[in-house]
């Protein structure tokens, strides 16, 4: 999976305007389950994604395109948003903070000078954080899901070490374009469906770029970044559409594929050999879990970390503690997890545990499995080359499996929610 927001958030949180930029209209354009979604949320969200679009090269498609195209991603994120309320996933004021101050330093500068630039570009400070709240969510949501429906098992692994696709060595940089269809369509959903893929690729073999094509078509979440999904290993896409991709030159495409989930076109952009020595950074750490549960409120983990940190700096060993107080099967071992690489863990325990410093402890962190305390022993780096190509195999078709999982998910909590479409009211 992947483990950090999604390529160019910090470029789209960037450019949202002002309200006051924007004309407000309070006409209802949709309604999913018992939120409205306004014209203003709607306009609001379109001047966003065409200066994405833009800042990238992508053309913009028809304007009723996009703004079809910008709606349906809104009732979809609505959707997710109302299932993470009713399950008490949420994001606190600390850690958002924590993701700010996070992004400042990816952009070589610090809060304040990230809410400088944002006034300096005429963006308002308060929709950058909503914004970034939302995205966070999202991702967190979306790693909940996936994770729990993508499990790998060792005889997975083993048949694509064997395979002749795990030999070829490749990866891919691709997009792609998705139309998908609901879980038990009838004949005429499916006819609508193939009929809107054979359009697109119509489209793209008139020369139209493929970047336009995905956001003018595409029901994939990645539609508005011009399908893109960057790169793939080889192990980690289907052995049939490798063959296919073997064929095509550098920018071609496929013709549309038919799948359980929908009509799929993919676009080789780019393709390299991985057979290369990897050499990675290693990270040895121990870790304290307090695990949130039926019984175990967030409130009561959050404070049961904290007070097991306040006897680490009072003196205790961490060690100690871990095997007092850890409920993470590392516990008999004093919290120690050995070495890892960047993508053995989930993205909030990743994020932290390398930016410490050998010896330093974290603060309490957040996870899908609950609390965290996290010591870095030590770091090195590594040539995994042999070691790590299990892992990577592993990896790889979690990461398939796990995309997978969250689309057919997403999809039947589309299916089974109240969607009104007011847009061509007049």
């Amino acid at each position: 999976m992947k483990k950090t927001l999604a390529a160019g958030l910090i470029a789209g949180l960037f450019s949202l305007q002002a309200p006051a930029a924007i004309i407000t209209l309070d006409r209802i354009v949709a309604v999913v389950n018992k939120d409205a979604i306004t014209q203003s949320e709607l306009n609001a969200r379109l001047a966003q994604v065409e200066a994405n679009l833009k800042r990238q090269n992508v053309p913009l498609p028809a304007a009723n395109v996009l703004q079809r195209q910008v709606l349906d991603q809104i009732e979809r994120e609505k959707l997710q948003l109302q299932y993470a309320a009713n399950n008490g996933i949420k994001v606190s004021d600390s850690e958002l903070d924590d993701t700010i101050a996070r992004l400042a330093r990816q952009n070589n500068t610090d809060v304040a000078g990230l809410k400088a630039r944002l006034v300096k570009e005429g963006s308002s400070v308060d929709a950058f954080r909503d914004n970034l709240r939302r995205e966070v969510l999202l991702e967190r949501l979306k790693e909940r899901v996936a994770s729990s429906m993508a499990n790998v098992s060792d005889q997975e692994v083993e048949q694509v070490m064997k395979s002749a696709q795990h030999a070829q060595k490749s990866e891919y940089q691709l997009a792609n374009l998705l139309v998908s269809v609901p879980e038990r369509a009838d004949n005429k959903v499916l006819e609508a469906a193939a009929q809107k893929a054979a359009r697109a690729l119509a489209d793209i073999k008139a020369g139209k770029p493929f970047a336009q094509v995905a956001a003018s078509y595409s029901d994939a979440k990645n539609a508005l970044d011009g399908g893109a999904i960057g790169w793939r290993s080889s192990t980690a896409l289907p052995p049939d559409l490798v063959a296919l991709l073997e064929t095509l030159p550098k920018g071609g495409h496929t013709e549309v594929i038919r799948t359980p989930s929908g009509f799929y076109i993919f676009q080789l952009q780019d393709k390299r050999d991985r057979s290369a020595p990897m050499m990675v950074e290693q990270y040895h750490a121990r870790h304290i879990l307090i695990r949130t549960n039926e019984a175990v409120s967030e409130a009561d983990a959050r404070t049961r970390i904290q007070q097991v940190r306040d006897r680490l700096q009072q003196g205790a060993k961490f060690e100690d503690l871990a095997k007092r107080f850890s409920e993470d099967g590392s516990a008999a071992q004093g919290g120690d997890l050995s070495w890892m690489n960047k993508g053995d863990t989930v993205p909030e325990f990743e994020r932290a545990m390398i930016a410490l410093k050998p010896g330093q402890v974290s603060e309490p962190v957040r996870s899908p499995f609950g609390w965290h305390l996290i010591r870095l022993e030590e770091v090195r780096t590594q040539d995994v080359s042999g070691e790590r190509e299990k892992l990577a195999v592993k990896q790889e078709i979690r990461l398939r499996k796990a995309e997978q999982a969250y689309q057919d998910w997403l999809q039947q909590l589309k299916d089974s929610a109240f969607i009104e479409d007011k847009l061509e009211e007049k």
